[in-house]
């Protein structure tokens, strides 16, 4: 595996290398050993998939509240997303910073998205499907989000949202909810 550092501390892109050949190829997609050695979290207690069939659905941008905060392992393994995560880790150097790209069954690449960061991402294609890997349980009542269209935040979506829930379509901006919650 290939563990590329994005411009947000602690995050990492994590490309497969392939081994081909007649068949097709084999490649590795997680390691503990390897995680451990970039100083990742190793350890996952969930995971789950998530469906979409529209082309044009954003789900995001959450996280989970301390002290339920969770690192994820994010992986399409179907169609296309594009990935975007947002360090708001209050006294980080790469605070409210953001960070994207496209995860596919063609790319094969994964996103290791640090405790203290929002995840969300926008589907390129119909039938797309993401895989999680979490190393928190998910604790509803932890649950938070922000605006994926926040101003502040400024991300530029590949794409125009098509499909988005009520809940991600009214999160708040992250002034709004940084200042009820009393940071991250």
């Amino acid at each position: 595996m290939v563990f590329t550092e994005t411009s947000l501390a602690g995050a990492f892109f994590i490309d497969v290398e392939r081994i081909e050949d007649e068949r097709g190829f084999f490649a590795r997609s997680w390691c503990r050993r390897e995680f451990a050695a970039h100083g990742l979290k190793s350890e996952f207690v969930q995971g789950s998939i998530s469906r979409n069939r529209v082309k044009g659905t954003l789900r995001g941008m959450h996280y989970q509240e301390p002290p339920h905060e969770e690192a994820k392992l994010v992986r399409c393994t179907r169609g296309a997303v594009h990935d975007v995560i947002i360090d708001l880790r209050h006294g980080s150097a790469t605070f409210l910073g953001h960070s994207g790209t496209v995860l596919s069954e063609e790319n094969h690449r994964a996103i290791y998205v640090p405790e203290g960061f929002a995840h969300g991402f926008l589907t390129l294609t119909d039938n797309s499907e993401v895989a999680y890997q979490m190393s928190q349980f998910y604790e509803p009542a932890a649950g938070r989000g922000v605006r994926w269209n926040d101003p502040l935040l400024a991300i530029s979506w590949p794409d125009p949202v098509v499909v988005i829930s009520e809940r991600d379509r009214t999160y708040p901006d992250f002034k709004v909810c940084f200042n009820r919650t009393g940071g991250s």
